[in-house]
């Protein structure tokens, strides 16, 4: 029988990359933290963490009983869900990650019914670019993740899927509006553009693009941030991409014209509700997926604009 509390003690160690800041975190002496490796590498006889000038990393046998470690509680916290259903999902807790442009949707009437539904479930979001969330999925800081134009990844499992593509969004009348013809990247570089850092998958999406098509786009602005991006479109200072559902209410107060580009890379993205492959998920979290695919606009259909292209047809 593996020593659980050496497992955990070992988690720690590779995951803040130093016996001291795992000590620091687990609230005890760090001798005691190298003791319990120490005695746990004599037992299996094999080397389990490496001191390298960055930090501590895990040797494969200690990635491996990392990864043992994690499915057990993943399993451990599943068989405790079930036995909560039995109680009628009176307690729990789900871990999600969350980029900002789902924010506004989540954070309305879906999170409001879910917790007035179920009010023993502690839900933490945690704020993640793309890159990020699906770090936290894989590492199980967290149980979900919604993410846009995530990569492909064996390690994640995808729950629910819709079609939102990444379009052109600009200041309503502006003279890209007026063209009359499908919009190249080759068009947009005399206007000033807004671009999300690197770590989020708008921003991969243009990237993967410019590099297909050969064309370099000079970013005036970039942040973090998908609100200072919108702000920077309704106030007309410049243009940016965005999925048409993070920008509904500007276009309803008629700010923001939305401009779909015709490139595979962007009308082929897609938003995804994931957890990590092959982890049980807990009755709270499995709860929660079925409660965001229903509640959530960007996860009980396709984009506005395709719904209603089909209606046309």
């Amino acid at each position: 029988m593996l020593n659980q509390r050496a497992l955990a003690y070992l988690n720690e160690v590779i995951r803040r990359g130093s016996l001291r800041r795992a000590a620091s975190y687990l609230d005890i002496d760090a001798s005691a933290v190298s003791r319990q490796i120490k005695s746990l590498e004599e037992d299996l006889g094999i080397t389990l963490c490496e001191r390298h000038g960055n930090g501590m990393h895990a040797t494969p046998a200690g990635k491996l009983l990392v990864e043992h470690y994690h499915a057990q509680r993943a399993a451990d916290e599943a068989v405790l869900s079930r036995l909560m259903a039995l109680q009628e999902l009176r307690r729990g807790e789900v871990r999600i990650a969350v980029g900002e442009g789902f924010i506004a949707d989540l954070v309305s009437a879906p999170l409001q019914s879910f917790l007035g539904a179920f009010s023993g479930i502690e839900l933490e979001v945690r704020m993640a670019g793309v890159n990020e969330a699906v770090a936290l999925v894989k590492d199980m800081e967290v149980d979900l993740a919604l993410l846009y134009a995530p990569p492909v990844d064996p390690l994640l499992h995808c729950h629910v899927e819709t079609l939102q593509p990444l379009d052109l969004i600009v200041p309503m009348g502006h003279p890209l509006s007026q063209q009359g013809r499908p919009l190249a990247l080759r068009d947009l570089t005399e206007w000033p553009l807004g671009l999300m850092d690197n770590c989020f998958g708008m921003r991969q999406m243009v990237s993967l693009v410019e590099q297909q098509e050969r064309v370099h786009l000079h970013a005036r602005l970039r942040t973090n941030s998908v609100a200072v991006l919108k702000n920077f479109v309704r106030s007309g200072i410049g243009i940016t991409f965005m999925p048409e559902l993070t920008v509904m209410e500007e276009i309803r107060h008629g700010e923001i014209h939305v401009m779909p580009m015709d490139y595979p890379a962007l009308s082929g993205a897609r938003a995804q509700i994931v957890s990590r492959a092959g982890r049980e998920l807990t009755v709270a979290a499995q709860t929660c997926i079925d409660h965001l695919r229903k509640g959530l606009r960007f996860f009980n259909a396709d984009a506005p604009r395709l719904l209603n292209a089909k209606c046309c047809v």
